[in-house]
């Protein structure tokens, strides 16, 4: 299985983290690993988002669980794949709260039979996934 993760401190509340995340409108203001991002964040919808390392591809994410517990945390997950799950990515993010501000979270997997072929073409996304958790930091930051 394959597997990017970052975390990340955000001197904000959560609730400031948690509304950036989750309004697709704000992104280009804050998200420095997107091209664009159409669509309700909204749980059974669809989502389209074209990414800097592959912006030749539209991709239509599910929103699957949106999920606001206050103190207890946020949790936020979009899926894409093939039929029969033959070759899922999940997202998955967090948000929880924590002295002196909050916690973020990004984790995405790829798991299925065709994942060990298909990973090798997807691009590593380590640096990315650190600029999307700096630039929610800072949009947080301002926000909050």
């Amino acid at each position: 299985m394959t597997r990017y993760h970052v975390e990340q401190h955000i001197d904000a509340p959560a609730d400031a983290a948690w509304a950036l995340l989750t309004d697709a409108a704000t992104w280009k203001d804050w998200n420095p690993t997107i091209v664009s991002i159409d669509g309700p964040i909204a749980v059974g919808r669809k989502v389209a988002l074209v990414s800097t390392l592959n912006p030749k591809r539209t991709f239509k994410l599910n929103v699957d669980e949106l999920t606001d517990s206050g103190a207890a945390g946020k949790r936020m997950v979009w899926s894409d794949g093939m039929p029969l799950g033959l070759f899922t990515g999940t997202r998955t993010y967090t948000v929880g709260e924590r002295e002196g501000g909050c916690t973020f979270t990004m984790t995405e997997e790829y798991t299925g039979l065709m994942a060990p072929l298909i990973t090798r073409s997807i691009p590593d996304m380590t640096d990315s996934f650190k600029e999307f958790a700096v630039g929610l930091k800072a949009g947080a930051e301002q926000k909050g």
